[in-house]
């Protein structure tokens, strides 16, 4: 179901994008803030259904919240004349990374108890 899910947000996503009109240049690091923090929650999401504890009022406040946040610090930093984004950017990009790692490592693990199962099945009948 997440798997359909993800997909389906990936093709509506593409079919948006390509008829998108194009971002004048002063809102893209404002759009670019927001895209990698929606993407460090989607990232967190994916790794909290695989840890079986998604609640789908963290995920969207969460969403939603760090988008906001970032878009604000981005404002801010604009009109103090600071890059303050690249803070924000610097926290949701590692975050990004670990929970990428995280959901690696699931699978590798998954995988290997597969290969360890499907190993251990000739063997059991093998001694029979």
């Amino acid at each position: 179901m997440i798997v359909i899910a993800i997909i389906l947000g990936c093709v509506i996503g593409a079919v948006i994008g390509i008829n998108a009109p194009v971002i004048p240049y002063t809102y893209s690091t404002f759009l670019a803030i927001a895209v990698v923090a929606a993407l460090d929650s989607v990232f967190g999401g994916i790794r909290s259904v695989l840890k079986k504890n998604f609640d789908l009022v963290v995920f969207i406040t969460g969403f939603f919240c760090n988008s906001i946040l970032s878009i604000a610090l981005t404002y801010l930093g604009q009109k103090l004349n600071i890059d303050i984004y690249l803070a924000a950017l610097l926290v949701f990009v590692g975050r990004m990374f670990t929970n990428l790692t995280i959901i690696r490592l699931h699978y590798i693990d998954k995988w290997k108890e597969a290969k360890a199962q499907k190993q251990a099945k000739p063997k059991a009948i093998e001694e029979k």
